[in-house]
Order: C-alpha cells, then structure tokens, then sequence
C-alpha cells in the first residue's frame, strides 16, 4: 500500500513535467487570458470556487511548482477576502494530506534511521513543536512543499501541524492575493514581493520563536538557581 501511494504521488509529479504543466499554468498565460477567466467565474462563480479548493489542494498535495501562480489566479478571480480564505483552506488541506502521506510511506524508516543528535532535536521540536512549525510557516526562508514534509519525520501531532500550517500562512496568502486583486498593474513576477515585505514576514518568524527562546532562558535560570 505504502508503495501504491508512493507510486501515484511520483507518478503525478512527473507527468505534470512531462506534458508540460508548467508551460500552461504560468504568468505570462494568466495576463492573457485574465478577461476570460473573469467572465468565466462570473457567470460560474460557485463553479470556480470548487474547481480553484481542487486544484490547488491537488497541486499542494503533489508538491507543483505552481503555488504562486495559482495564489496570484485566486486572488484576481475572487478578491483579497474570498482569495485569502480559499488559498488559506486548500494549501492547509494540500499541506496536510503531503504530510501524511510522507508520514505513512517514510516515518517509520526515518525514525529507525535517526541517530542520537537526530533524537535530540526531535524531543526538542516535539516540546516546542507549534511555535517551531509556525515559525518555519512565517519565514519564507524555505521552500513550502519542504516544510511540509519534513515535519512528517518529527513527533508533531497531526493537529498541531495544521493549526501551526493555518496560522502561519496568513500573512504570506493575503499578501498573493492582494496581488492577484492587482494583477493589471503588474508586469512580471518579479514584481510580486518587496524588500519590506520581506522583511516583516522574517520578523513575524523570529516574533514566533519568542515564546520558545524565553521557555529556554527560563529553563536556565531555574537550572542555575
């Protein structure tokens, strides 16, 4: 079963590649085609809705490339508001879904694998797993389908992943989806994220950390009293 499940997540991966996904679903098609797809989605607005939670749960779930042009799709299809809340359930629901496959097919092989350092760090990430996760989330040092696979090798309990994954995404989702709202105004991807904002989801990261580093310098102080 594990392989089965292995099988259909590679299999989808590389066929997306292969029939050339990439070249069908990028930004230079969404310029386009915006005023087709606006008219499309309003005169079948429901429609879109289910078929946008599909694809982009899907798309998460498969680990595509394409999670940026499918935020800035969202919000120009439906605005910053009803934009942001559909990124934030269908890449809360993909991420989950990649997370638990990951578990099933590698966690018990990857624990075995796992020497003493390992161990260390994961009763580390299992105390503070929340405030470790979220900041990981607020952070985008890291690529997204990397953070959320590499929690599925930890202690982290499945509901703790997806309030810490729902929590953190928010800043990044509305920001793409403000953008998506703007798309007329916007020329290239390289357009889509400032230095400033950059620098506010970095400190929303390290503003996650607080709570475990002061947990740590207080553990020292009882320690040495």
């Amino acid at each position: 079963m594990k392989l089965f499940v292995l099988l259909i997540l590679l299999g989808s991966l590389v066929s997306f590649f292969t029939l050339g996904g990439n070249q069908y679903i990028n930004f230079s098609i969404l310029k386009s085609n915006r005023n087709l797809l606006l008219t499309y989605t309003a005169n079948h607005y429901w429609k879109m809705v289910a078929l946008t939670v599909a694809l982009y749960t899907v798309s998460t779930t498969l680990s595509l490339p394409i999670a940026t042009i499918l935020s800035l799709t969202t919000g120009f299809l439906f605005g910053r508001w009803v934009g942001t809340v559909i990124i934030l359930f269908s890449a809360t629901m993909g991420a989950t879904l990649v997370f638990l496959a990951a578990r099933y097919i590698f966690g018990e092989a990857a624990q075995r694998c796992m020497g003493l350092p390992a161990k260390k760090i994961m009763e580390g990430f299992r105390k503070n797993a929340f405030y470790y996760l979220l900041s990981l989330r607020l952070v985008p040092l890291f690529p997204f389908w990397l953070v959320n696979v590499t929690p599925a090798f930890t202690p982290i309990k499945v509901h703790t992943y997806i309030l810490a994954t729902a929590v953190g995404i928010v800043p990044a989702t509305f920001i793409f989806s403000n953008l998506g709202e703007s798309l007329g105004h916007i020329d290239s991807p390289d357009q889509l994220l400032s230095i400033k904002t950059m620098i506010a989801l970095v400190l929303l990261g390290l503003f996650a950390l607080a709570p475990v580093i002061i947990k740590k310098q207080r553990s020292k102080r009882e320690d040495n009293a």
